[in-house]
């Protein structure tokens, strides 16, 4: 049997996006080996480059609709992993852009920052399309071991060891609870991997107690990634003392990689205890977005509050994922994919003022307008869309996620969704009004010593690409998105213009 026979039986062209992730991965290697720290100039573009066509692979493959499985039913390329393979990978994109001056900066080596993100990159884009459990478990620790090594890589910072070691032993054990779980599944449902014969092996069986073990074991790995309370311990720790661009990846990527696994998971293999998971679910949605929005009141470090932010963003997410519905799915990935641009704009433009000033404390932003007007508008804009604050994009986003959730009878979350939302709205105008105090007297010293501006700095371009990339409130328009959400979109933006 020949390789193109194999191929062909595998259905390998549903991998064809990561495909390019791994042949990318393996440049970006071999230019680090041939030319040394001379492809420091090159290298990030190859990895961008790479990605996009990836992103460009996964275009393809939704306009082409055809067969979704490939090796042997261990890979589901359906449209909602499409989308979620072309969300993680749109976020590195966007992280590369906003690490290359960073990673230089601390002297480490940027190829080897690049082929560990990539990894992670590649493990999360196999867990949203992962459809066994064998391939579900690889694809976890492939994307945790690198998130791991990201956390801990600027090694000559304390911080960062700190974060790293809080995260490694947090996650490992969120690791073995899943795996444990994803065990029990295994055995009750006699011997199945594949989530659908999962599924028809547990429709007829009567709810157990290694079915509410496996379901609750299972939940526990899942709300350790998407960082829901009370499984968040790890987040502020994580965020404040890694890398910044990791801290973008991780919000993002990582993110979207654990609700990919929700739906898949949850909706198939769990289709006989829907009612059980959805009651987890909705606590979980309950406690993260009270405690993520008023937690984020009391911070005094811009990473630490946008840590805390996320954690109440994955609560908002959570009613789409219990709506059930395809409107609450579509909600989902709209909302995903302007999250994004949002909070990686907001985390680029902390790297930028890190960079010049070399603090991330909220009352050292005082004043900024006067001294660098685009961080100041770009973080505004980044803030204000992540409160909800029409007309930008994140009101539309958190209005289709409320009216999917309105639509599936969940009144008590949307309601509750509503409320924190308004007090998120608190500490984001907060940040805002201290950038733009105009009395000088009033400025920190930090932007009394600011630095003069310059974007001719290696580096600094693709950190100003990134910012004004996800500034464009018109990524309402994406192509990623499911056709109903195009549709609620087009409609909403025609009634804008007007």
């Amino acid at each position: 049997m020949d390789v193109a026979t194999l191929a062909s039986q595998l259905n390998a062209g549903t991998i064809w996006p990561e495909g390019i992730v791994i042949m990318t991965l393996v440049a970006v290697l071999v230019a680090d080996l041939i030319a040394g720290r001379k492809s420091v100039a090159w290298t990030p573009y190859i990895a961008i480059a790479g990605l996009l066509a990836s992103i460009a692979a996964i275009v393809v493959q939704w306009q082409a609709a055809g067969e979704a499985m490939g090796f042997l039913g261990a890979f589901n390329s359906d449209p909602i992993g499409l989308v979620f393979r072309g969300i993680i990978a749109l976020s590195t994109v966007t992280t590369i852009l906003m690490s290359i001056r960073y990673v230089e900066q601390s002297g480490t080596s940027l190829a080897e920052f690049l082929a560990i993100l990539l990894s992670a990159t590649l493990g999360a884009m196999f867990l949203s399309s992962a459809n066994d459990l064998v391939t579900i478990f690889v694809s976890l620790e492939t994307l945790s071991i690198s998130s791991y090594l990201l956390t801990g890589y600027m090694k000559r910072d304390s911080r960062s060891n700190e974060a790293a070691l809080k995260y490694l032993l947090i996650g490992a054990s969120s690791s073995a609870v899943f795996l444990y779980g994803v065990s029990l599944l295994y055995g009750l449902s006699g011997g199945e991997v594949q989530l659908d014969k999962i599924a028809a092996a547990l429709v007829d069986s009567e709810a157990s107690l290694g079915l509410a073990l496996a379901l609750v074991f299972t939940i526990t790995g899942i709300a350790f990634k998407i960082s829901a309370v009370p499984f968040h311990q790890w987040t502020p720790d994580v965020y404040e003392g890694s890398p910044t661009p990791v801290v973008a990846f991780l919000s993002v990527g990582s993110k979207a990689a654990g609700f990919a696994l929700a739906i898949r998971l949850l909706v198939t293999a769990f289709y006989s205890v829907s009612d059980e998971w959805h009651f987890v679910f909705t606590a979980l949605a309950i406690l993260s977005m009270l405690l993520g929005n008023v937690v984020a009141l009391a911070q005094t470090s811009m990473k630490r509050m946008l840590a805390y932010s996320s954690i109440a963003q994955a609560g908002f997410v959570i009613i789409g994922l219990l709506a059930e519905t395809t409107d609450g799915y579509s909600s989902m990935v709209f909302y995903l994919l302007i999250y994004l641009f949002m909070n990686l704009g907001g985390f680029t433009c902390v790297i930028l003022f890190s960079l010049r000033t070399g603090t991330d404390r909220i009352s050292e932003y005082a004043g900024l307008y006067q001294k660098d007007p685009l961080i100041t508008l770009g973080l505004s804009l980044c803030l204000l869309s992540l409160g909800g604050i029409p007309p930008l994009a994140g009101f539309f986003g958190k209005i289709y996620l409320f009216w999917a959730g309105w639509q599936a009878n969940l009144y008590g979350l949307v309601i509750l969704g509503l409320v924190t939302s308004v007090v998120s709205i608190y500490y984001y105008i907060r940040v805002v009004r201290m950038m733009v105090v105009k009395e000088p007297h009033e400025m920190s010293d930090a932007v009394k010593n600011y630095p003069d501006v310059s974007w001719d700095l290696r580096g600094m371009r693709p950190l100003q690409v990134g910012l004004v990339r996800c500034c464009q409130i018109r990524c309402l328009r994406s192509p990623m998105m499911p056709s109903s959400t195009r549709r609620f979109c087009k409609r909403i933006w025609r009634r804008k213009r007007r």
